[in-house]
Formats: C-alpha cells, sequence, structure tokens
C-alpha cells in the first residue's frame, strides 16, 4: 500500500525572514512523498498564543514562549533567527542612555516575545505597553510610550522616522554573555510521529538551503512581505537573521537559549525551568 502523506499546518509570520526561508516550500521547490505543508501566517505574537492551545503541528514561535508550550511542542534544529551581535532595539525620539529606561513606558510587541525577556533581563524596572509590532513607532510618537522595543524591519528602517537606538539587545546580550540572541525558533508538536517530525525537520532544514543557495530568486518572493523596504535593505535583513544557525542550530543556540531561559526563571518572567529540546 502506498504511504499516506500527512498533511500538517506550517504557521509562520508574513516577514520577509521567514517568508525567505519558507520559499522553497511555500512553492513546492522542496517536496516529500511523506510530508506536504498548508502555510499559514500570522503575527508572531498570534503563533505564541496558538502555540499555547497546540493549534499547529509546526509553528514559528519566540524562543520566550517555550517554557509556556514545552509539554506540547519540541524545538526544530533548523528555522532559528538568530542575532549574533545584534537583535530587537529600544528606540526614543531623544537621545538616551540605556539607564534611563528605569521607570519608563516603553511599547513592547507582545510579553511572549524573546524581545521582551531580554529586555526585562537588561533592565527590570519599566512598565511595559503592548502594542503591534508595526505601530509602535507610531504609539511613542503619539505620546502613549517614551520609548518603543521594535523588532523585524524597524530595526533597520526606524531612523528614517527620526528615532534614536538607545540600546541594542543583541549587541547588549553579546558583550555581556558572548552568545548570539536566538529570538525565534520553529516548534514541532509532541504527538507527531517520529518519522513525521525528522522530516520535517529535513525539509525545513533544504528550504533554508535552497533560499541561501537562490539568494535572489528567494529575496524577490520574499520582498512581497518586506514592509517599508526596498530590496538592498531587505536583503540586508533578511541575511542578518536567515544564517548558519538557521540551517542547523549546532551546540551555540542551544547554549544560549537554554542561558536566556534559566535567567528569564531566575528573574521570575519565566514561571518554569525548562530544559531545551531539539528535533534534528
Amino acid at each position: 500500500m502506498p504511504t499516506q502523506v500527512a498533511e500538517i499546518v506550517c504557521a509562520h509570520s508574513p516577514d520577509s525572514d521567514d517568508a525567505y526561508m519558507f520559499y522553497a516550500l511555500a512553492t513546492r521547490k522542496i517536496r516529500s512523498p511523506l510530508v506536504e505543508f498548508r502555510h499559514l501566517l500570522d503575527d508572531i505574537q498570534t503563533l505564541n498564543q496558538k502555540a499555547r492551545e497546540g493549534a499547529y503541528e509546526l509553528t514559528a514561535v519566540s524562543y520566550h514562549a517555550y517554557p509556556y508550550i514545552a509539554d506540547k511542542y519540541r524545538l526544530m534544529a533548523a528555522g532559528s533567527s538568530v542575532g549574533d551581535g545584534y537583535g530587537p532595539m529600544v528606540v526614543s525620539e531623544k537621545h538616551a542612555a540605556p539607564e534611563e529606561l528605569k521607570g519608563k513606558r516603553i511599547a513592547i510587541p507582545g510579553k511572549l516575545t524573546t524581545a521582551y525577556l531580554t529586555l526585562r533581563l537588561m533592565q527590570p524596572d519599566f512598565e511595559p505597553v503592548v502594542i503591534p509590532f508595526d505601530k509602535i513607532l507610531d504609539a511613542v510618537k503619539a505620546g502613549a510610550a517614551d520609548a518603543g522595543l521594535v523588532i523585524h524591519e524597524a530595526q533597520l528602517t526606524h531612523g528614517r522616522s527620526g528615532f534614536h537606538t538607545i540600546v541594542d539587545l543583541g549587541k547588549w546580550w553579546k558583550q555581556t554573555y558572548d552568545l548570539p540572541l536566538p529570538l525565534g525558533a520553529n516548534v514541532l508538536r509532541r504527538d507527531l510521529s517520529p518519522e513525521i517530525a525528522t522530516e520535517s525537520c529535513r525539509m525545513m532544514s533544504e528550504s533554508i538551503k535552497y533560499a541561501l543557495d537562490h539568494r535572489e530568486e528567494a529575496l524577490n518572493y520574499a520582498m512581497q512581505f518586506a514592509r517599508d523596504m526596498e530590496a538592498p535593505l531587505a536583503g540586508k535583513f533578511v541575511g542578518m537573521y536567515v544564517n548558519h544557525y538557521t540551517v542547523d542550530c549546532g551546540d551555540v543556540v542551544p547554549k544560549a537559549a537554554q542561558k536566556l531561559l534559566d535567567m528569564g526563571f531566575e528573574a521570575g518572567i519565566v514561571p518554569n525551568r525548562v530544559t531545551v529540546e531539539f528535533v534534528r
């Protein structure tokens, strides 16, 4: 009897870096006799919440969300977004030093984002104001917050709107702990068979390799998801977050993720201690 193909929902964000790494899967350049992906797009805060319900078989999440979903999911060795000496930034309309963030209202893209966890580790004392990630700069301009924690493309484009960088959290993490900052991951539901889980990991890794080997083609596809960015800037952003760590997390990313989550637990930000577990 022929093997029945397993259709699994593959949920990720409509961002240029995610679009780039999922390109070969979304356009069926990478196929499998075992698995067929059905793509679903949503913002990372929504995906984090949906993962807590175990909604999708394969989903992108923030590393910060992992302790909340570890009973339902395992991390994938392929597909991590990692900032190596760069990452989410706190920005404001005025020049300020990082220590001046103490006690301030800071617009954040969600309490389960890794950006929020990292900022709380750097500066425990601030008032978070949850704002959709693409409205954060507007919120700061409108006076709803003193500063904004920006993720995605705004890391590269905030200067155009007259904003100044107060702190780059990826740079702070690297200088402090000599580790890259694991921001986003792909996770697989634990109820998938070992065969399907392994095959899904292979396909994810192949898709990322395809994009890196066919950069222009994959970038052209990703450009439709690049908010307010021309091709050179989108290419720079994708290059920052789709790299050798994305193809395979190796040993360094699990080490960094474990440290980040352990520190989050010890600081009382993360509710339970977890051991990171990767499917390869």
